[in-house]
């Protein structure tokens, strides 16, 4: 996609005070890290990564998943109250891979006691790209839909800022004006206050569970911030906290250190590495629980790879969300082409067809966090290798998303400033709360831009690939 920098971008001597100013910038707005060497110390931090300039947006597009983002939340919503769809979709999946049967193990051990939650609260982020066809006219794309830990909430509502900053240094006001506002951490806060409150206990508090490595804090501690300006208070704590000092009561109240716990927030959670033995028995404790949890295990699982491609064979969706034929045709529009590895006929075709031409697809496990995708003669190899064996049916195939490149300079801390060819995935963030079987909430809480040089096919911020971006829409 075009720039709309190109004049700025000749000028070496400005860009390179520029980013002096938006280093400062992002210091001052409070996008800030902690560092590698001491994850879980804030006595020495950095600017997470951003990019120098805003990168373009197709502003119909951008319009577009603004408008099926509460589509897309009343679809996970249904997929996880539709256990007859989780056991079917998930059954070749859970044989071969080892994270998602322990999940789906505790789902029908919780279902199997009796739900003793009624407040449901989901916060996810759909993840797009643009895909520029034939003809070179960008259509959007989803990438994935995130379900568990969807980040960057918070320091994406600092970065308008600093990109305003930079183009008023740059002789662009007017166009630093045309920035739009974006807090997603108020509108992540708006969701988990709500369901603290439908909760009914004010003396209760919102625990966020988070990794053993802290890096990223800031960006949670805003929407912390969201919930005591509110006067609801926030506790912070670990898997392992829960196994020493969680409890439930005859009622299936959670308590940490003597706490009612209202809300329990995942900020991890999501991959195999967040789990030993006794993490598992700590996550079985919180999902028996009356807490609210975001999400329930129920809702991790609808947001599992193997679900999404399963929404993409014919009926699916009109079977999941009858009688929304609107709402069907807006999130079926996003859908890239979306392929089945199961054992059969089918399954055989489509492998072979990947791997007679790998550049045509990425091939996904059953994994968040970033990272994990296979591409190119990786994909080749790995399909060759499991091609005749079940362990195939725990990846999904997706058809490459090929988005136009643009340049733009990526910041980094102790990096030389260099200009990239950059590819952009915009994430929507949609929050939603259902009281038994009335839906109280559901918007689209802000957005995610994010930017990474094209060398790089996978990973995000987090991941150490992508950097934070704002979109200037065109």
């Amino acid at each position: 996609m075009a720039t709309p920098w190109e004049d700025v971008l000749r000028d070496r001597a400005a860009l390179r005070e520029a980013a002096a100013v938006a280093v400062d910038a992002a210091l001052l707005e409070g996008v800030l890290m902690r560092t590698e060497g001491e994850p879980n110390a804030s006595d020495v931090v950095s600017y997470a990564p951003f990019t120098l300039l805003p990168s373009a947006v197709p502003s119909a597009l951008f319009e577009q998943a603004y408008a099926v983002q509460q589509d897309f939340n009343l679809l996970v919503d249904a997929i996880s109250q539709n256990k007859e769809f989780l056991e079917q979709t998930l059954a070749s999946t859970i044989k071969v891979d080892d994270f998602t049967a322990r999940l789906f193990r505790i789902y029908v051990q919780v279902l199997e006691e009796g739900l003793a939650q009624s407040v449901f609260l989901g916060i996810n982020r759909s993840d797009y790209m643009f895909d520029c066809g034939a003809d070179g006219t960008p259509a959007l794309k989803q990438i994935e839909i995130n379900t568990i830990a969807a980040s960057f909430g918070g320091l994406t509502s600092r970065t308008p800022a600093v990109h305003g900053r930079v183009l008023r240094v740059l002789g662009k006001s007017k166009e630093a004006s045309r920035l739009l506002p974006n807090n997603p951490s108020r509108g992540l806060a708006l969701g988990i206050a709500k369901a603290w409150e439908l909760y009914g206990s004010p003396s209760a508090v919102v625990m966020l569970l988070v990794e053993e490595e802290q890096r990223n804090i800031f960006d949670q501690r805003y929407v912390e911030n969201e919930l005591w300006n509110r006067n609801i208070r926030v506790i912070r704590r670990r898997f392992r906290d829960v196994f020493e000092k969680g409890s439930l009561d005859e009622a299936r109240r959670l308590f940490m250190d003597g706490q009612e716990v209202a809300v329990v927030y995942y900020r991890e959670g999501y991959v195999p590495k967040n789990y030993d033995q006794q993490n598992w028995e700590a996550r079985l404790l919180l999902e028996r629980s009356r807490a609210v949890k975001c999400p329930d295990i129920a809702t991790q699982l609808a947001g599992t790879k193997k679900v999404q491609q399963e929404l993409s064979r014919p009926g699916t969706l009109e079977s999941l969300l009858p009688g929304c034929a609107e709402a069907v045709t807006r999130i079926r529009a996003t859908f890239a082409g979306l392929y089945s590895l199961d054992v059969g006929e089918e399954g055989d075709k489509i492998t072979a067809m990947a791997i007679a031409d790998p550049d045509r697809f990425v091939l996904k496990p059953q994994r968040e966090g970033g990272g994990n995708n296979l591409y190119g003669e990786e994909l080749k190899q790995v399909l060759e290798k499991i091609r005749d064996s079940p362990e195939r049916t725990s990846y999904i195939l997706m058809d490459k998303i090929k988005p136009q490149p643009a340049r733009n300079y990526l910041l980094r801390a102790h990096r030389p400033l260099q200009v990239s060819e950059c590819i952009s995935e915009l994430g929507i963030f949609g929050v939603y709360v259902r009281h038994g079987k009335e839906m109280v909430m559901n918007k689209a809480a802000g957005h995610l831009l994010r930017t990474k040089a094209i060398e790089h096919a996978d990973g995000g911020v987090a991941a150490g690939v992508a950097v934070l971006d704002t979109p200037y829409l065109v």
